[in-house]
């Protein structure tokens, strides 16, 4: 990818560096989240406050990524070095189909969890937030799209969003700043292989 031509725009390279981002990792293919969490890595390191909302996954399900950010978090208030982590897991499991999951309760769920993100928002508590498979609760109509999108649109400073999951709303791609569809080539999934503990998990 080549760097097109410096856009006339008015801004300083400065202004154009402190845009806030809104980035969509979507479509069928592997590795959504784990773009989403890279970069969320990328600005620890920066010092920067990151908060993590998971829509599908569940608090009492334990990720790798998980247990290595609260781990960072530690590191942060012990030392200082890189920034605070807030992650709040909000969904009934691994998956947005979890077996005998109550819609009622996971709808209500998600809203209690947008209600807090719009909140903070509201009042700059971070600079990157990554609202991990996000998607899901817009495409089962958990949550007001038209909300969600001028919530995004209206978010005060410099605050950076990353929006991952399957099925993204084409209103919300055309709000983002990067959209990245990732393909699904092929995948053990479709030959009837579990998830592997350290590639899934």
């Amino acid at each position: 990818m080549t760097t097109p031509s410096v856009p006339d725009d008015g801004l300083s390279t400065r202004q154009r560096r402190l845009r806030p981002a809104l980035i969509v990792n979507t479509g069928d293919g592997k590795g959504k989240s784990t773009a989403a969490f890279g970069t969320a890595l990328r600005a620890w390191q920066q010092g920067w406050s990151i908060g993590v909302f998971q829509f599908v996954k569940s608090p009492d399900w334990r990720s790798g990524e998980r247990d290595a950010f609260e781990a960072l978090d530690r590191l942060h208030r012990q030392t200082g070095t890189g920034g605070p982590v807030s992650w709040q897991a909000v969904g009934p499991g691994r998956t947005a189909t979890r077996k005998g999951a109550d819609p009622d309760a996971q709808a209500a769920a998600a809203a209690a969890a947008w209600a807090e993100v719009t909140r903070r928002l509201s009042t700059q508590q971070h600079d990157l937030y990554v609202l991990d498979e996000f998607t899901y609760p817009l495409a089962y109509g958990w949550l007001d799209l038209a909300d969600v999108l001028r919530v995004l649109a209206e978010r005060p400073g410099t605050q950076h969003v990353i929006v991952t999951g399957r099925r993204a709303p084409e209103a919300l791609l055309d709000l983002a700043t990067t959209v990245t569809e990732m393909a699904k080539v092929k995948h053990p999934f479709d030959a009837g292989q579990k998830g592997q503990a350290g590639i899934e998990w």
